[in-house]
This record gives structure tokens, C-alpha cells and sequence, in this order.
């Protein structure tokens, strides 16, 4: 895919999401295409966050686990990893149809349009953190938007409503599952083993 694809593709993601949807569930890529483009989307999402933190360096004080990109990047894949599993799990039990691999494939381009706009907050911070605000504001919002228009689509539901309740039980799914998770291995968010 070129660059000016990838572009019309996300300004299509903003004004057409469902028809997106369908467009790239019917691409249906290989289970070693998704790996990679998940592995891809995991990396450069790790380097726009150190590049963010060269542009904008953290306040002085304890510095979280997740400040280090390393520990970004694993965090990152297993918070991707649980909400696609959560996604898809919440979908059929609302009578959705997706399959992992479908659901993973959208949340993968979701992450590559946030690539996209993180790199754009890049070149934007240091001129305006004003405008930075606003842009994050609005990307959030057209970030729920898209993906709430990819979950109808995915799991062929009639409207935003049920795909609005995928999320919320998918996203409270998989907060349950990271948190036991993590205090089973003694992870806090600072990085400190709790029993120490």
C-alpha cells in the first residue's frame, strides 16, 4: 500500500468505517500477515512513545514501568492481545459472528491510524500544546466512533447500540483479566513487586 492509500484508506476509515470494515474483512490475510502487522504496529506505536518522551520528557519524580519503551511495547501487546480476545468473546456472547482473527485485523488498522496520529502530535506539541489538546480530543472521538462502527461490522450487528455494549463488556473483560493477571505476577504500576 502506498502512502496516499494509506491516507484515503484512513479518511475513508473516518467517513465510511463500516465499508471500510468490509473492505479489509474481505482482504482475509493470512495468520502469519496478521502476525507481522500486529508485531509492526506494536513496534512503531513503541518508537512514536520514546520519540514522545524525547519531545516532552516526563515530570521529575518516580518514573512508572511503563515510561520505558521496552516496557511500553510488551504491555502494549498483551493490552492488544486481551482486548482483541475480550472483543470477541463480548461480541458472540451479544450474538455477534467475528472471529478473532476478523476482530484482530480491525484492531491492527486501528492501531495504525493511531500511529498516524501520534506522529502527527509529534511535529504539533512543541508548536501548540493547545492545538495537541484538541487533537487529541478529536482523535479519541473518531477513534470510538470508527470502532464502534468496526464492531457492528465485524459482528454483524443492526446498530451502534449492541456494538456500544460489545465494548463496554469487552473493555471491562479485559481491564478484569489484565489486573488479575498482573497481580499474579506482583506487577504494580510503578513496577514494584507489591509483597516488597
Amino acid at each position: 500500500m502506498t502512502l496516499q492509500g494509506f491516507i484515503n484508506l484512513a479518511w475513508q476509515s473516518i467517513v465510511a468505517p463500516r465499508e471500510v470494515a468490509a473492505l479489509l474483512l474481505s482482504i482475509r490475510p493470512s495468520r502469519e500477515v496478521l502476525l507481522t502487522a500486529f508485531a509492526l504496529v506494536v513496534v512503531l506505536n513503541a518508537l512514536v512513545f520514546a520519540a514522545s518522551v524525547m519531545v516532552t520528557p516526563p515530570s521529575s519524580g518516580p518514573t512508572p514501568a511503563l515510561g520505558d519503551p521496552m516496557i511500553f511495547m510488551v504491555f502494549m501487546a498483551f493490552s492488544l492481545v486481551a482486548m482483541m480476545l475480550a472483543l470477541t468473546w463480548a461480541g458472540r456472547g451479544l450474538g455477534g459472528t467475528g472471529r478473532i482473527e476478523e476482530v484482530a485485523l480491525l484492531i491492527i488498522w486501528l492501531q495504525a491510524l493511531r500511529v498516524l496520529v501520534q506522529t502527527g502530535l509529534l511535529v504539533l506539541l512543541p508548536v501548540s500544546e493547545f492545538l495537541s489538546a484538541i487533537v487529541v480530543m478529536a482523535a479519541s472521538a473518531l477513534g470510538l466512533w470508527i470502532l464502534l462502527n468496526f464492531l457492528a461490522e465485524v459482528h454483524d450487528l443492526d446498530g451502534l447500540g449492541k456494538a456500544a455494549l460489545v465494548l463496554v463488556f469487552g473493555v471491562l473483560g479485559m481491564a478484569l483479566g489484565l489486573t488479575l493477571i498482573l497481580s499474579l505476577l506482583g506487577i504494580t504500576p510503578y513496577g514494584i513487586p507489591s509483597n516488597v
